[in-house]
């Protein structure tokens, strides 16, 4: 670990002793485990700088002190996290974190070309999602459900605004019975009438301004988090926030919305239904 790790560690560490925070409290309002926290404050662990701004925001720096060391964390502005790694640190440890980083977004922007996104997932849906190899210990899986439903409340806040980009094979990929896939679309119709929550879907025969690389979200226009098969990217970097940015706003406006989705979502809705009575 470089010595730019190793003190901005020890400058968390003193900011909240003379907070006069335990560290424990200080955890607990930062969504992880005191663990963790003492790890980072020692530098036997490298801070995220998703890590170092729920460190400060716990701990209730000024506005001042949280910009010069958010500064020093985003030396290294693109951080990767192992999926093998969150997998052995607790799935549903990682639901929390996302839920205290959507907690402090007040524009959510998700794009999805492969999956239904998980603040519109119903609980059948992501236990078929967390089946798939490898597979999720049972309580394991039903751990890191709780915690991903627990995200969705965030959904309810009218302060905060909500837009899906969804592709439409996404809509259609068959991982888990008919009948799931029916209910699971349903709850995407149902979410989408949310005066806060806009659902675009880009369908199959409509042409494209791009491949659907990959899923990505953009909270406000501060930081993306992409996720490949093997590793969730974090950045913050402004050029690539941007370039994230001009590539939501490119396929958001080759994507369908209002009554045009809802009536396509509940055609292949209807497909599965159908599909479900001939098994």
């Amino acid at each position: 670990m470089s010595s730019g790790h190793t003190e901005l560690g020890k400058a968390l560490r003193a900011l909240r002793t003379a907070s006069g925070r335990t560290g424990e409290s200080v955890a607990r309002r930062a969504s992880m485990s005191a663990g963790k926290l003492s790890k980072i404050e020692h530098c036997r662990t490298r801070p995220t700088v998703r890590d170092v701004e729920l460190i400060l925001e716990a701990i209730g720096v000024s506005d001042e002190a949280k910009a010069e060391f958010l500064e020093a964390a985003r030396a290294e502005a693109t951080e990767s996290t192992a999926w093998r790694l969150l997998r052995r640190l607790g799935p549903w440890k990682h639901q929390q974190a996302i839920r205290a980083l959507e907690d402090r977004t007040d524009t959510l922007r998700l794009f999805q070309g492969q999956l239904i996104p998980g603040l519109l997932q119903t609980p059948e849906y992501m236990s078929a999602v967390f089946s798939l190899p490898p597979a999720l210990p049972d309580e394991t899986r039903a751990r890191t459900i709780a915690a991903r439903l627990e995200r969705q409340n965030t959904l309810y806040q009218p302060h905060r605004s909500f837009r899906f980009l969804v592709c439409e094979h996404a809509l259609r990929w068959l991982i888990c019975e008919p009948v799931v896939m029916a209910v699971q679309l349903d709850r995407v119709v149902s979410l989408s009438r949310l005066s806060n929550v806009s659902v675009g879907i880009l369908p199959l025969d409509r042409r494209m301004p791009d491949f659907p690389m990959t899923c990505f979200s953009l909270h406000d226009d501060r930081l993306v988090i992409v996720e490949t098969f093997h590793a969730e990217i974090t950045t913050r970097e402004p050029a690539d926030v941007r370039a994230y940015l001009d590539t939501f706003e490119r396929f958001a406006g080759a994507a369908v919305y209002g009554d045009d989705m809802r009536a396509m979502a509940e055609g292949i809705r209807d497909g599965f239904f159908r599909d479900q009575k001939r098994l």
